[in-house]
């Protein structure tokens, strides 16, 4: 699955459009390596976001192509 389209799955960011635009400011590495919005992500990776000052970083346990928003929070995990 695209980056950009887990991230709006899985509710990190809440529009496609804005994770796209993360991924092209270099704000967004998965598994250490700044990412394009197109690299394929799968169980096991590891994402990181950065927020102005703060950032975020989860590991990705499951990757599905719809979920509803009870279950989004099951698709990774905080480190």
């Amino acid at each position: 699955m695209r980056l950009d389209k887990y991230l709006k799955i899985s509710r990190l960011i809440k529009r496609r459009t804005v994770a796209n635009e993360a991924c092209d400011a270099g704000r967004v590495l998965v598994n250490g390596k700044p990412a394009k919005a197109s690299v394929n992500i799968k169980a096991g990776d590891q994402i990181e976001i950065q927020f102005g000052t703060s950032s975020v970083k989860v590991e990705v346990l499951d990757v599905q192509e719809t979920v509803r928003k009870e279950e989004a929070k099951e698709l990774y995990r905080y480190l």
